[in-house]
Order: C-alpha cells, then structure tokens, then sequence
C-alpha cells in the first residue's frame, strides 16, 4: 500500500499517538493486542520489520502501522 506523504503523517499522528516512536516487543504486544510469541513471529518473519539491538528488538512506529494498514487491506480484499 503506497501512501502519500501528507496521508501518512496524518495516519502517523492519529495512530498509536501515545507511543514513541521507536517501540519494544512489549508495547508492540499492547498496541496490537497479541501475545509476545507472535510479536516476536512478526518481526522474525518479516511482517513487522524491527532492529536487534544488543538483546532487544525495538520497531519503528512506522512499520506498525504499515502492518496494520496493510492488515486492514486484505481484509476488504477478502470479503
């Protein structure tokens, strides 16, 4: 899904506007409301895209939305 700059700053302030914007393992698991095992399957299987620093991943808010947008989309294709 390609988003104009204006749409996604737009999205970007209204989603998760409580969030940094880089987030760990646990708030991903809050925002998205999944366990921690399949927080964890997103970002190791490439569905949410995330940074191993030291022993922790941290996400880009970005790509949470992104997945979460991109969710939402094949959802509407499906039906």
């Amino acid at each position: 899904m390609k988003l104009r700059k204006e749409e996604l700053r737009e999205l970007y302030r209204l989603m998760f506007p409580e969030y940094p914007d880089i987030v760990s393992v646990s708030q991903l698991q809050t925002m998205l409301g999944v366990s921690r095992h399949l927080a964890y399957d997103l970002i190791n299987d490439g569905y949410i895209p995330g940074v191993k620093i030291g022993n922790a991943y941290r996400v880009p808010k970005v790509n949470v939305i992104d997945y979460v947008l991109s969710v939402e989309k094949k959802k509407k294709e499906a039906s």
